[in-house]
């Protein structure tokens, strides 16, 4: 959902001069800036490490649904599966700039009881010791997803429902998948040079958010 916004959006972007989209399917996109890799089995990213050479950002938004598979494969995907394409980032360009999707009330002490708190905490936490001169991590709270879709349980029917009214009454609680993938794209294109680990909550990728629509007026 975030990552097929943040993929158009990087096209668009003229300040971006070419896209590497990996994933196991292929994208019903055609773009003279796109590249396009398959690769299925995330548990060795040892394949991709040509097309990861010479990246200045990834933003890296794979991920699942608490409840949408069991706990072990929960935290393969959430931790192993993250750290695994770090480190053949991080060994293919050493230099690139890393923005990731994490969530709400993420736990880097690995304490929190909720499985998918601890498991972007763990990530986060490899993350920032791999070496990335620049790691940015976003936790958003419910992403509204702008395209029609199935949902994948009851919460996130009801959410859907009543976004309207959950933005209104709870505006830091919610941000647009759109929205939130700009930012990611921004931050890790525009970022300074110099070495900064930032965490973003729901309400900093907000004010990231207006403050772009202020300057560029949409």
């Amino acid at each position: 959902m975030v990552g097929g916004c943040a993929l158009r959006y990087a096209l668009e972007n003229p300040a971006v001069g070419g896209v590497t989209a990996i994933g196991r399917r292929k994208l019903d996109i055609s773009h003279p800036k796109l590249k396009e890799v398959l690769h299925q089995d995330f548990a060795d990213c040892s394949p991709l490490a040509e097309a990861l050479s010479g990246q200045d950002a990834a933003v890296y938004c794979l991920g699942t649904y608490t409840g949408a598979v069991p706990d072990a494969e929960l935290r393969t995907i959430t931790v192993d599966y993250t750290m695994e394409f770090a480190r053949v980032l991080r060994a293919s360009s050493p230099d690139a700039a890393f923005s990731f999707l994490s969530g709400n009330g993420a736990d880097p002490t690995g304490r929190s009881r909720i499985p998918y708190a601890r498991y972007k905490g763990q990530a986060e936490k490899a993350l920032l010791a791999v070496g990335f001169p620049r790691v940015y991590l976003f936790r958003p709270a419910y992403i509204y997803p702008v395209e029609p879709r199935k949902e994948p349980n009851f919460s996130y029917r009801l959410l859907r429902a009543i976004y309207p009214a959950f933005r209104v009454v709870f505006p830091n609680q919610v941000i647009r998948a759109d929205d939130l993938a700009r930012a990611m794209v921004d931050v890790a294109v525009l970022g300074t040079r110099e070495r900064q680990r930032l965490v973003f909550e729901n309400r900093d990728i907000r004010a990231m958010v207006e403050s772009r629509v202020a300057t560029n007026g949409g």
